[in-house]
C-alpha cells in the first residue's frame, strides 16, 4: 500500500487526532514558557531536568520493554498477558525505587545538586505513573484508541503548564515545576483509566499465569535486546544533564534543557504521532504480506520537502527568536538549537520508523545502533568537558548524535528493502 492509499485510510485520521491534540498542547506550552522563564531561574529548570533525567532512566528499566510487544500478537489474550507482564515488572521496580528514597542525600551529592534530595521522594510516584502510561499507551495503540492517547497527551500538557504557572505565582519556585510535572500526568492517567475502563480496558481484568509465562518466553527478545537498547537510548538522551551538571552547574544545564525542550519537543511530538500510527499500520501490512517500501520512501521524501526549508529559515532567526520569546538571558538557547538542527531532522525520520526493528525481530542489531549513539554522545560531551567549553560540548554532542541516528535510518531502510524483496521471491 503506497502513501496515497494510506492517506485515504483511517491512518491519516488517527494521525490527525494525535498530532492535532499535541499541537494544541505545544502551542499552550509556547505561550506559557515565556512567562515561566521570567518566573523561574535557569537553575530551577536545571533541577527539574536532573529530576526528569534520573526518572526517565528508571521508567525505562521499570517495564522490561515487554510493553512494546503488546501491539504484535494476533491473539488478544496474548496481548493481555504482555500487558500483565509489564505491570508486574513496573510494580517491582517501583518498590525498589521507593527504597532508594532512603539514600536521596547521597544520590544528590553524586550530581552536586543538594536540592535534589528535597524532591527525590516524588521519584517512585513519577516512575509508577509514567510506567503505567507507557503500558496503557501501547494497549490503546493495539485497540486503535488514538483518541484516548491524544486526550491524555493534551490534558497532561495543559495540567502541567497550568500547575507550573499556579505554583510559580504562589511562590513555590524551586520545586514548583517538579510538583507540577508529577501531579499533571497522575490526573491525566487517572482520568484516562476511568473513561476507558468499560469499553477498552475490561479485557485486562482477566489474568492467566500460564499465558503470562508463555508470552514472557515468546517475547524474551524484548527484555534481552530491546530493554538494553531503550535503556541506552534514554541514558544517552539524558547524558548532557547527567554529565554536564557536575562540571558546569545547574544554570548552564538549565539553558541547555530549554534548548532541548523548544527544539526536540515539536519533533518528538510529530515523530511519536507518526510512529504510533505507522507501527499499527505496518504491523497489519506485514501480517497480510503487503509491501511497505513505497510508503516508507514517500514518508521520507515528503517529510524532507517540508522540514528542510523550515530549518533553513530557523537557522538565521533562532537567537533573536529565543531572546524575544524567553528574554535576553536566554538568547544563547537559540545558538544551541542551531547546532541541533541536523540531529533533529534525522531524528524525526528515524524516530517515526524505528519500530521496524521490532516488527522484523532485529532487536539485537537495533541494540548495536543504540550503543553507537551512546558512544558518539559520550565522545562529544567529553570533548566539551576536556576543553571546558559548554558550547563545544553541545556542538560535538549534536554532530555525533546526527551521525549515529543517520546510520540507524540507513539500516532501517535496508530492512524495508529486504522485506519487499522477500515478497517478490515468494510470489
Amino acid at each position: 500500500m503506497d502513501l496515497r492509499t494510506l492517506l485515504k485510510s483511517s491512518g491519516v485520521r488517527n494521525f490527525s487526532k494525535l498530532l492535532s491534540a499535541n499541537v494544541v498542547a505545544q502551542v499552550i506550552g509556547l505561550v506559557v514558557y515565556p512567562i515561566l522563564t521570567r518566573m523561574y531561574a535557569p537553575e530551577d529548570f536545571g533541577l527539574l531536568n536532573l529530576f526528569l533525567s534520573i526518572g526517565n532512566v528508571l521508567v525505562v528499566l521499570s517495564i522490561a520493554d515487554y510493553y512494546y510487544a503488546i501491539v504484535l500478537p494476533k491473539n488478544e489474550k496474548d496481548a493481555v498477558a504482555l500487558t500483565h507482564i509489564s505491570l508486574l515488572f513496573l510494580l517491582t521496580t517501583t518498590i525498589l525505587v521507593a527504597l532508594s528514597v532512603l539514600f536521596s542525600t547521597p544520590i544528590s551529592m553524586i550530581f552536586k545538586s543538594p536540592n535534589l534530595a528535597k524532591y527525590y521522594w516524588l521519584m517512585p510516584l513519577y516512575v509508577l505513573i509514567m510506567g503505567m502510561w507507557n503500558v496503557l499507551n501501547y494497549w490503546y495503540i493495539r485497540k486503535k484508541s488514538f483518541g484516548r492517547i491524544s486526550g491524555y497527551q493534551m490534558s497532561q500538557s495543559i495540567l502541567s503548564a497550568g500547575g507550573k504557572l499556579g505554583l510559580g505565582y504562589a511562590g513555590v519556585l524551586q520545586g514548583g515545576m517538579i510538583y507540577a510535572t508529577v501531579i499533571a500526568p497522575f490526573i491525566a492517567l487517572l482520568s484516562s483509566l476511568l473513561l476507558s475502563f468499560r469499553k477498552t480496558l475490561r479485557p485486562l481484568l482477566f489474568f492467566s499465569k500460564i499465558d503470562v509465562l508463555t508470552q514472557a518466553r515468546v517475547y524474551r527478545n524484548f527484555p534481552c535486546f530491546v530493554l538494553p537498547r531503550s535503556f541506552i537510548n534514554v541514558l544517552a538522551g539524558q547524558l548532557p544533564v547527567l554529565l554536564l551538571t557536575p562540571f558546569f552547574g545547574a544554570k548552564y544545564v538549565g539553558l541547555l534543557s530549554m534548548a532541548v525542550l523548544l527544539a526536540y519537543t515539536p519533533i518528538g511530538t510529530i515523530s511519536r504521532a507518526i510512529y504510533q500510527v505507522l507501527y499499527q499500520h505496518t504491523t497489519e501490512c506485514v501480517h497480510q504480506s503487503l509491501p511497505i517500501k513505497s510508503m516508507f520512501r514517500r514518508f521520507i521524501g515528503y517529510t524532507s520537502v517540508v522540514i528542510i526549508p523550515i530549518f533553513g529559515i530557523l537557522y538565521f532567526v533562532l537567537p533573536n527568536l529565543t531572546a524575544w520569546l524567553l528574554g535576553d538571558e536566554w538568547r544563547i538557547v537559540g545558538d544551541y538549537i542551531r547546532w541541533m538542527l541536523p540531529w533533529l531532522y534525522v531524528s524525526l525520520l528515524t524516530g517515526s520508523t524505528c519500530y521496524l526493528s521490532d516488527i522484523f525481530m532485529k532487536q539485537k542489531t537495533g541494540l548495536f545502533f543504540e550503543i553507537l549513539l551512546a558512544v558518539c554522545r559520550v565522545v562529544g560531551l567529553s570533548v566539551g568537558i576536556i576543553t571546558k567549553d559548554f558550547t563545544t560540548a553541545i556542538a560535538a554532542y549534536s554532530v555525533g548524535t546526527a551521525v549515529a541516528v543517520l546510520s540507524q535510518l540507513i539500516w532501517l531502510a535496508s530492512l524495508v528493502r529486504r522485506y519487499d524483496r522477500s515478497l517478490v521471491n515468494i510470489q
